[in-house]
């Protein structure tokens, strides 16, 4: 029983210890890069550090990315409330 017990503290402790996935956008940038590599290379990855999609595109120019709006970027105007109201239209 203390063996089943003991195994369980280190699994627990094993587990606890190992690092939580961050967010993969970074708020502070509007633009992002997602960079998909080759079958060799490992898989993709986002690089959120681009103010302008121009910027983005010249360094995404001759690989394999795209550049995309960051969806967590913390500047974002929010649109505003669009209120759909029946117009009517005056009698004369």
């Amino acid at each position: 029983m203390r063996i089943t017990g003991s195994i369980i503290l280190a699994m627990a402790t094993v587990f606890a210890a190992t690092p939580s996935s961050a967010q993969t956008y970074d708020p502070r940038y509007p633009v992002c890069m997602k960079v998909y590599s080759g079958s060799l290379g490992g898989g993709e990855w986002i690089d959120c550090s681009y103010t302008t999609l121009p910027q983005c595109h010249a360094t995404a120019s001759g690989r394999a990315a795209m550049c995309e709006i960051n969806p967590y970027y913390a500047n974002a105007l929010t649109p505003p409330d669009q209120v759909y109201r029946r117009r009517y239209r005056p009698h004369y």
